[in-house]
């Protein structure tokens, strides 16, 4: 059965599932998120929230707390930084719309405390969607999301009313990555179909007798179809392995360069060999340092990702950008003023460079990046000088 408002009917032998699709960023269905749990008084709420998610939205203050140095080491600065920008993202839409980002959420939480329901958080969490995601992604691939991301907290203002009825119905990930995904399938397997699979597995499973599920409007078709169908749902939680390309880059290029400047002093001559050094040396440092200076990193910092790349591009276990954050922590240590700006500082794209924690992990990204295109820059200069 399909009600008028959304709501879909569904069975798991004696329990009744009440799935109700929902528009993210639509006053209209945080007003009938609440008026639904009111009516049907479910024994559970389903939210399609992960705990990360849940904690952000219910603890607003929690992002005071973080720990930039052990982001940096624990290597999530990117994933960091794209959920700053997704934030961000929601947020201007949100104020575009006179409505507070995930705001059927909150009322979903909140009708569930008043009725005395229990809450289930349904969906995966977000780290590990965008962890599956970046494994997918080669670099140019990451240049494009990276670039999209920081354009579309932009280009907010200039949003027809019409793209934004569109959105109301879509994921956010998938709106900002819809240009993406139509080249590279496999990133909607991760960002959709298999989260579809997985809130019909946790919504499935949930306790009590009678479940109201919060669920964004676009992902319904997806899970009325894996309704009956098994899920792995550990599957899904894991991150998958490292590709063998992955591997082999990884420590292939290490040994590639490293034969190819003995290749050099032996077979062209000790002129051939200091020359490839310099241009290794030279690619690296300048590209890295281009990648800081992008981020509007601090002048110690630039010649720390310049000095840097060329040792850490032959070293798998660390990298330029790293190595950059870390030096622009202890430099330009963010304060509490910058943690108290940072949701305002978010919802532009000047702010992203304006505020330190934000910009600290721009170095970091934008460093690696530049350190990769350096090095295989570097590489086939390295080779014409045989």
């Amino acid at each position: 059965m399909v009600n008028s408002d959304n709501r879909h009917r569904l069975r798991v032998e004696d329990r009744e599932i009440i799935l109700l699709g929902t528009a993210h960023v639509s006053q209209e269905s945080a007003d009938l998120v609440a008026e639904v749990i009111e009516e049907e008084k479910p024994d559970t709420v389903c939210v399609e929230l992960c705990e990360s998610r849940y904690k952000a939205m219910t603890q607003e203050n929690r992002w005071k707390d973080t720990d930039l140095i052990k982001v940096i080491r624990e290597k999530k600065a990117f994933l960091l930084l794209s959920n700053l920008m997704l934030a961000a993202f929601q947020k201007k839409i949100g104020k575009k719309l006179g409505i507070k980002p995930g705001e059927e959420m909150r009322r979903a939480v909140k009708a569930a405390e008043e009725t005395g329901a229990r809450i289930h958080l349904a969906d995966r969490d977000i780290r590990t969607t965008l962890s599956r995601t970046w494994r997918l992604m080669g670099l140019w691939t990451k240049i494009k999301l990276l670039t999209q991301l920081l354009t579309s907290v932009g280009e907010v203002d200039h949003i027809e009313k019409a793209d934004i009825e569109k959105m109301k119905e879509k994921d956010v990930l998938e709106t900002l990555l819809a240009e993406i995904g139509d080249a590279l399938p496999e990133l909607r397997k991760v960002l959709i179909d298999e989260r579809d699979q997985y809130l019909a597995a946790k919504i499935r499973t949930a306790p009590g007798k009678k479940i109201v599920a919060v669920v964004g409007a676009g992902h319904v078709p997806g899970i009325q179809r894996s309704w009956d169908k098994p899920v792995d749902v550990e599957a899904l939680e894991v991150l998958p392995p490292r590709g063998k390309l992955t591997d082999v880059l990884k420590w292939g290029i290490p040994v590639l360069v490293a034969a190819l400047i003995v290749l050099g002093f032996f077979m062209a001559g000790a002129e051939a060999g200091k020359d490839m050094v310099k241009w290794w040396v030279a690619a690296n440092g300048i590209f890295a340092g281009m990648g800081a200076l992008a981020a509007l990193a601090h002048p110690i910092t630039i010649l720390t990702a310049m000095a840097a790349s060329p040792i850490t591009s032959l070293n798998p276990m660390i990298a330029a950008g790293w190595v950059a954050g870390l030096v622009e922590v202890f430099l330009r240590k963010p304060k509490v003023r910058d943690f108290e700006s940072l949701p305002e500082d978010i919802s532009s794209v000047k702010g992203f460079w304006k505020n330190k924690i934000t910009r600290i992990l721009l170095i970091v990204v934008l460093t690696n990046m530049g350190s990769s295109l350096g090095a295989f820059i570097a590489i086939p200069l390295m080779a014409r000088l045989f």
